[in-house]
């Protein structure tokens, strides 16, 4: 039988709230993006599969470990065969692991058609929604962005039957590279640049999908808050932990955290069975999470702090609610604690830290020069991380740190630190020869609201 999902909201109680108490199978949460009360869906319970998994996944392609994680979710509303195609089309590029001197590795998820580990998730879920999309409808998917979210996104949907995207990003704060691919999109997918910050993005999504005007337009949403997007990231944690460590150690993961959607993949990873030591979360100069860890006191961080590694520049994460429902607590979607997790439980199990700007260039120059790891700024603040919590715990088993954007997306801050250009992939090399501007959106949500209702369509 396949898992159910519930509302992180499901037991807030509020004058004038109508919490969302029902369960509602995957398709439902797909297409959903998120509960009707503003929640976050969470599945009801997350399998344990045989240990064995571990072992079997080791030297086995990529797609064969999506397959394996994902049937435990979706169970008989995917056949087998489609499946199997379906993992084997949106996983048809490498995933290397890469050998960082003593029991270290990156974990380079940047190696898909937008040199982004946002491939991963997005390219998965574009073939689930179009799987699972009613025949006559027509689904208007929302996407706000500080980075690479939204190019993911665009390009794994882009020629879709019967989906339109939108993709909200805040201007001045993307680079050049990110912007251009962003804007050269096109077909069935529109791209609006937002005076304000990624949080105002992502604020004005949410407030989409709860304005009953815009009922009939069928709204989803493909952000870190679609448990379609969080679900595919567990893969690659038990992927490269089958390479690393086959089941029978146990290892650190370091994780740059912006939303948080990408950590919260490695911790539903941690209860399927990955033998965590700790998960590690380093944060930019946006430091509301490891702040929260170190006195309990939930503060947001606003305006988001613009860093260098800018699609980490949030905040008030919006998975930080889910993290919370897991560890026993609960936060609305306005960032409002309800009730505090069990915050010893979650700090033996989380560490967290903040990396400035100065750190981030520091690490990418000192990764380069002793080991030649060329990193970029989000993986530089997850390198960073990841040697500060060795430094401090003595930890010897494997160590695992995420990349999650290609070098050659940040070609200016690399020959700044350098002296050197990036070589690009095909998939940034291909940009210079795309044409493409985008929409500007500077009334907030009621031009947002107007734009939606002039050029959104619910129906075929």
């Amino acid at each position: 039988m396949a898992i159910q999902y519930y509302s992180t909201n499901r037991s807030l109680r509020l004058e004038g709230f109508r919490p969302f108490t029902k369960l509602v199978s995957f398709p439902e949460a797909l297409l959903m993006g998120q509960a009707p009360d503003g929640g976050l869906f969470m599945p009801a319970e997350i399998p344990r599969p045989d240990p064995a998994i571990f072992a079997r996944l080791q030297g086995r392609p990529y797609a064969a470990a999506a397959v394996e994680v994902m049937k435990l979710y979706l169970g008989e509303l995917v056949s087998g065969t489609d499946l199997e195609e379906i993992c084997r089309r949106a996983y048809d590029f490498e995933v290397p692991l890469e050998p960082a001197g003593g029991r270290r590795y990156v974990l380079r998820l940047d190696r898909g058609p937008t040199a982004s580990f946002k491939d991963f998730a997005a390219r998965l879920m574009s073939r689930l929604m179009s799987h699972f999309r009613p025949p006559s409808g027509r689904l208007n998917v929302l996407v706000a962005t500080s980075g690479d979210t939204g190019s993911a996104i665009g390009e794994a949907f882009k020629g879709v039957e019967g989906i339109d995207v939108f993709i909200l990003y805040p201007a001045g704060e993307v680079s050049p590279r990110q912007k251009k691919q962003l804007d050269t999109i096109g077909k069935n997918v529109s791209t609006l640049m937002v005076s304000g910050k990624f949080d105002d993005c992502q604020e004005m999504v949410k407030r989409a999908f709860l304005d009953p005007e815009l009922a009939g337009l069928n709204l989803t949403s493909a952000n870190s808050i679609n448990i379609g997007r969080v679900l595919p990231q567990c893969v690659y944690y038990i992927w490269a932990y089958a390479q690393v460590a086959a089941g029978v150690e146990k290892v650190v993961i370091s994780v740059p955290s912006g939303n948080f959607g990408n950590a919260f993949g490695c911790e539903i990873a941690r209860r399927m069975g990955l033998s965590l030591e700790r998960l590690l979360m380093p944060t930019n100069a946006n430091d509301e999470f490891p702040a929260f860890l170190a006195d309990g006191e939930y503060r947001k961080v606003s305006p988001s702090r613009p860093c260098i590694s800018n699609a980490m520049n949030v905040g008030h994460p919006s998975n930080l609610a889910r993290f919370f429902d897991i560890y026993g607590g609960m936060m609305d979607r306005e960032g409002r604690v309800h009730r505090l997790p069990e915050m010893d439980k979650m700090r033996e199990s989380i560490f967290s830290v903040s990396v400035s700007d100065d750190e981030t260039r520091r690490t990418i120059g000192e990764a380069w020069r002793e080991r030649r790891l060329l990193l970029e700024p989000h993986g530089a603040v997850g390198w960073k991380g990841l040697n500060d919590f060795l430094s401090a715990s003595g930890f010897k088993g494997p160590a695992i740190s995420v990349e999650t954007a290609h070098p050659a997306k940040f070609p200016e801050e690399i020959e700044r630190i350098l002296g050197f250009t990036p070589d690009s992939p095909p998939s940034l090399a291909a940009l210079d020869s795309r044409e493409g501007e985008a929409i500007n959106l500077e009334g907030g949500y009621p031009d947002f609201k107007a734009f939606l209702l002039e050029n959104a369509a619910g129906e075929e």
